[in-house]
């Protein structure tokens, strides 16, 4: 078994082109013995986003804490604290923080996708 706070896990910062004001950490993966998922906890800055992206792989997002939107389905969807986003594989996806407090989420991808 492993118990860990997130934020023990050294983060990996994304502030570019494509995303911004993006920390992500892996806290279950290959790593511990994770033969079939990956669990990342993204923190998004107020005003950050994720890149504009698709991939052939599922996957989960839980919003822990904080507002924003999520593009999905050609469109933005507002989300918040206490949301489950199911994301097909293959669709254009994007999250935004709309707020003025870090946007939290749990992400879950399979052990296939790249950990970040």
């Amino acid at each position: 078994m492993k118990l860990i706070n997130y934020k023990s896990v050294t983060p990996t910062n994304f502030d570019n082109d494509v995303a911004k004001g993006v920390t992500g950490r892996v806290v279950a993966g290959k790593a511990d013995g994770a033969n079939n998922f990956c669990m990342r906890i993204f923190e998004i800055a107020p005003g950050g986003h994720t890149p504009k992206h698709a991939h052939p792989w599922e996957h989960e997002m839980f919003i822990h804490a904080g507002v924003g939107e999520i593009y999905g389905n050609g469109k933005w969807n507002p989300i918040g604290q206490g949301n489950v986003v199911f994301m097909p594989p293959d669709e254009e996806h994007q999250v935004r923080n709309t707020g003025k407090e870090l946007l939290i989420l749990a992400c879950l991808v399979p052990s296939a996708a790249p950990e970040l």
